[in-house]
């Protein structure tokens, strides 16, 4: 993307051809220079790397503790009590002040199936968001949407929740703002794409017998569209506004920290 016009450009253009700015590397190789661990994480996607991380540990260790319960088939299908006690959502709890959980239950999946889906779902849009955007803009848009997702739900139904897919729509509603902010071709396939995505999305959640929390995915979407569609795509490293969005980006790491201590106190003493 031309940092001049904001116009797209193809891949390794050395002009564009627009308003013939001069371009350099790409601002996501000037962010992330080489891989990680051997190449075994690409540093293109780190941060996505490192929420799926945390998903499969938080994923493991509900596991664990639910076959120490008596549930050997765990892995299959986590019990309501076992996912309530590492930090669910549900409306009664976060009510009676237990307002972390909006966080910790974007980290939790029900079942083998409900992660390896969330899995490849955030594998492919996490990539995508972060070499657009960069990865403190990715981990507000995440976070926020998982707040607000998981509030929407709360508001509307006390239902047990868990599942990374409130954040995973904020992701989708991201890629639709960049669609919608530039009025180009290229941009109008791109909103059309994610805009597909999302309906095929929350037209699945109404599918019978499965319980899917559509109030998530939509309160998840619209945070997602309306932080992204403010904050517009990374400018000069080192600006300003990019040492803004680093420092909001920490924020949300230490509160969802803080969020994750609180679970373990409240664990700790149940």
């Amino acid at each position: 993307m031309c940092p001049s016009c904001r116009a797209f450009v193809e891949d390794g253009a050395n002009q564009c051809p627009y308003c013939e700015q001069q371009l350099g590397p790409r601002a996501v190789d000037q962010r992330n220079p080489a891989d990680v661990a051997g190449g075994l994480i690409p540093h293109a996607r780190f941060t996505t790397m490192m929420i799926l991380i945390v998903n499969s540990a938080l994923f493991a260790a509900t596991v664990v503790y639910g076959m120490n319960q008596g549930n050997e088939s765990s892995a299959l299908g986590l019990s309501g009590p076992v996912l309530f006690q590492f930090g669910a959502k549900w409306s009664p709890a976060i009510f009676a002040g237990h307002w972390w959980r909006l966080v910790t239950a974007g980290f939790l999946h029900g079942g083998l199936l409900h992660i390896a889906m969330n899995t490849w779902a955030l594998m492919d849009l996490g990539a995508q968001v972060e070499e657009i955007y960069g990865s403190a803009r990715l981990l507000v848009f995440y976070f926020l949407a998982t707040v607000f997702g998981f509030l929407a739900s709360t508001f509307w139904s006390s239902s047990l929740s868990v599942g990374a897919s409130a954040g995973i729509f904020g992701l989708i509603g991201a890629m639709i703002a960049i669609g919608v902010r530039h009025n180009t071709a290229l941009g109008s396939a791109i909103r059309g794409l994610y805009i597909r995505w999302a309906i095929y999305g929350l037209l699945f959640g109404l599918l019978p017998g499965l319980a899917i929390d559509n109030a998530a995915h939509l309160g998840g979407l619209a945070a997602g569209f309306l932080a992204a569609y403010l904050a517009g795509e990374p400018g000069r490293p080192g600006s300003t506004l990019e040492k803004f969005w680093s420092a909001t980006a920490a924020l949300t790491l230490i509160v969802t920290a803080y969020c994750f201590l609180k679970m373990f106190l409240w664990f700790s003493t149940t």
